[in-house]
């Protein structure tokens, strides 16, 4: 994804900056040549994309020290902070500080995440009381600095976060709270969390999400029937509040009800937005009665349905398996872009019904007709190679691939699904060769930069580039949980198992994942914590009991 841009510094100096300041003496060596900032840059650039997270950071301190540029010093720190080298970080930071003196909140927060990192509780608390009284977002940057140094020092922040709530720093608004509230209940700290929990409750009385906060750290504490029955006093405020009445539906479903969730998205005005998220919960719960009571509405209420409407019923007459009623709305659907989708998903009804040929025929038809976009003929070849899968012809899935890949050479999606075609065959060699083609045209794709990164670190030895190219996606999204979840499988297949379980704890901080959740029990079991290691086990299999990284985890440890 591409990141916001910053200001550009000033690489050209004068040739007089670059020259020797004094009078060089018979007796005595010329002193040293300023190092040239725009070779120290493009140095620092190189390593970059190289993955080479130190060397790149010390590039840019030279560079930041030999053209006096703020910018450069703050990219210096940020790679230094990315590469956990907290020494050249402080160095950097220094630089920063001196070369830009004026207060910044951003600055702030970095230096407040250097003080955790080096447990340096009270200067901490003193940088993150300061941006709390900063303004609206400085209880933002404080979340921020809290979470960049989880990986390093749980305890302090969870100390940290403590002392902010009891010193009653925090502001008067209910989304900072709920903000620390699921960082405390992340950090598995349910004294903490119980304590911000009757503050908010003190602070904001009657606030429905309140109540919504309460619910959701009682599921997560596993008080399943204490959580329904704090959401059931929301409904009829959720009839009267559009956004209160998707929030209460979301805590319904993570609650194991969709049902429940549906019902309440029911209430109010509705529209197609509320009519497809109502038929994938129901659909989510198997429920065919609900469906058809859905589908019943949904016709009634559009007595001339538009493109979209008709779209939806041909969707919910596929998903109850009346194929006939579904490919009559799809053949109904005019106008752009509904009609491709349309379309698509007729083939899909027709080798349901066990005409597979004509559901092929179609999409041949759609891959080589002109007048549609690119865009649906492309997603022509994506929906039959995932049908030939269906089939298991293992030969014509891997002929549309190659159909579509002649008609839109290097296309990213195709390329992305034939890797991952090639990864389940187990031939890595050339799931990372169609990898590494997509990065040939767009070097700096985040998601293939972590696709890769992970295979290389999953599937083969080769775990020194698994941690350049995972270090590389780590630099443009620092915050992503699945990144770091990478960065800490990588560093786990190292044997640097204290540096993965810091990792892996940031990143189940950020996202409750399968993935991540199982990742952390396989190290924890390495590392002979196996009633924790079981813990996490069991919240992967309560996420998703199928999840293909836990049964490998349980299958390698015999849990």
């Amino acid at each position: 994804m591409p990141m916001p841009q910053r200001a550009r510094p000033n690489l050209f100096l004068s040739a007089a900056l670059l020259l020797c300041m004094g009078v060089a003496l018979a007796a005595k060596p010329p002193p040293a040549k300023p190092e040239d900032p725009l070779q120290a840059s493009m140095a620092g650039e190189f390593a970059l994309q190289s993955g080479q997270l130190s060397e790149a950071a010390r590039q840019y301190l030279q560079a930041a020290r030999s053209a006096s540029d703020p910018v450069l010093a703050e990219r210096a720190t940020r790679i230094a902070l990315l590469a956990n080298e907290d020494a050249l970080a402080r160095q950097c930071f220094d630089l920063w500080q001196s070369l830009a003196p004026q207060a910044s909140a951003t600055r702030q927060a970095v230096a407040a995440t250097l003080d955790l990192r080096a447990g340096k509780r009270r200067a901490a608390r003193r940088e993150l009381k300061g941006l709390l009284e900063s303004g609206d977002d400085g209880w933002k940057q404080v979340l921020a600095a809290l979470i960049g140094a989880v990986g390093q020092q749980p305890k302090l922040v969870a100390d940290v976060l403590g002392d902010l709530v009891d010193d009653r720093a925090m502001p008067a608004k209910l989304e900072p709270w709920l903000g620390f509230g699921g960082l405390a209940q992340r950090l598995d700290q349910p004294a903490l969390v119980e304590r911000i929990v009757k503050q908010v409750v003190v602070r904001f009385p009657g606030e429905p999400r309140v109540a919504l906060l309460r619910a959701q750290l009682m599921r997560e504490d596993g008080k399943l029937d204490e959580a329904r029955s704090l959401l059931a006093g929301l409904e009829d405020a959720a009839q009267l509040s559009g956004p209160l009445r998707w929030s209460l539906a979301g805590e319904y479903d993570a609650l194991g009800d969709p049902v429940k969730a549906a019902a309440v998205l029911a209430y109010g005005p509705q529209d197609e937005i509320s009519y497809a998220q109502r038929a994938g919960l129901l659909d989510k719960a198997k429920d065919k009665a609900g469906l058809a009571s859905l589908y019943d509405e949904a016709k009634r209420e559009a007595t001339r349905p538009d493109p979209s409407r008709r779209l939806l019923l041909g969707q919910l007459a596929e998903v109850l398996e009346r194929h006939d009623e579904a490919l009559a709305w799809y053949a109904s659907v005019p106008g752009e872009p509904a009609r491709a989708i349309a379309r698509l998903r007729s083939a899909n009804v027709l080798f349901e019904l066990g005409r597979k040929q004509d559901a092929f025929d179609d999409l041949r038809a759609m891959q080589s007709e002109a007048a549609l976009q690119d865009e649906t003929r492309r997603d022509a070849y994506l929906l039959e190679a995932d049908l030939r899968l269906k089939d298991r012809d293992a030969a014509g899935e891997l002929d549309a691939y190659a159909r579509g890949l002649a008609a839109f050479a290097d296309d990213q999606a195709l390329l992305y699904s034939r890797a991952l075609l090639w990864e389940r065959r187990d031939d890595i060699t050339k799931a990372e060769a169609d990898f590494r083609r997509i990065l040939v045209s767009v070097p700096d794709d985040v998601t293939t930069l972590n696709a890769l990164g992970y295979t290389l670190a999953d599937r083969t030895t080769r775990y020194k580039e698994a941690l350049e190219l995972i270090d590389r996606a780590r630099v443009a999204e620092p915050g992503n949980a699945a990144i770091i979840d990478s960065y800490g499988w990588v560093l786990f297949r190292l044997g640097r198992n204290a540096e993965a379980l810091d990792q892996l704890r940031r990143a189940y901080t950020l996202q409750k994942d399968p993935d991540i959740a199982s990742h952390l029990g396989l190290v924890l079991w390495v590392m002979g914590r196996k009633d924790e290691a079981r813990r996490y086990f069991e919240e992967a299999r309560k996420i998703d009991p199928d999840n293909r990284s836990l049964r490998r985890a349980v299958q390698e440890v015999g849990a």
